[in-house]
């Protein structure tokens, strides 16, 4: 028993060592990409994302939608992309719901696009909870329900998402006073998830 314990903590120990430098270059990066300096911030997050790092794989994702020191090309913006949402990262599975979504590179699919949506939103994602308030409301790849509409544009609102705070105040002129009642119900019931685990 005691000997587990102490394995337990050299693997702890282990890994929290092995993070550092990763997230320093994570961090270099970043720095890198806020000066613009998209070549740097390539250098930095490119070796990380091909380790496996969320964070640098979503930036990829975003750098080549954006082509931000590379050619625009969605097909690497969806790889990266999935690369992270399929661990689980809220940020890119939002992203690869717009993709979807705005048929970027690939042929519109509200479902999938209502997919990831939903699964970076029940994580508390709040561009996401915008986007699925949205496609409710639209009635993209699921039954138009207004009061589900609602619900979702309330919670991205409360996390300061501001087209989710328009889309508050644009619902608050369509619906009934019952109908935003029962949509406020339901968003005060509802609790995120968490973080999704991935094996």
């Amino acid at each position: 028993m005691k000997k587990m314990l102490i394995m337990k903590i050299i693997f702890l120990v282990w890994m929290l060592v092995s993070l550092v430098p990763a997230w320093a270059n994570f961090l270099a990066g970043e720095d890198a990409y806020l000066r613009e300096d998209y070549d740097r911030a390539l250098e930095e997050w490119r070796p990380l994302a091909k380790r496996g790092n969320v964070e640098a794989q979503n930036m990829l994702g975003y750098m080549y939608r954006y082509g931000q020191g590379v050619p625009q090309d969605f097909e690497q913006a969806r790889h990266w992309y999935r690369l992270a949402a399929d661990q689980g990262h809220a940020r890119a599975q939002n992203n690869l719901g717009a993709m979807y979504r705005q048929g970027l590179g690939i042929p519109q699919d509200y479902v999938e696009a209502l997919r990831w949506f939903r699964r970076a939103a029940e994580q508390g994602n709040g561009g996401a909870q915008n986007h699925l308030g949205l496609m409710y409301f639209e009635g993209e790849g699921i039954a138009k329900d207004e009061i589900e509409a609602y619900k979702w544009a309330y919670l991205s609102a409360e996390q300061g998402v501001e087209p989710a705070m328009m889309a508050v105040k644009f619902l608050e002129q369509e619906l009934s006073p019952e109908q935003i009642q029962e949509a406020k119900r339901l968003a005060k019931e509802w609790s995120p998830k968490g973080e999704e685990v991935t094996l």
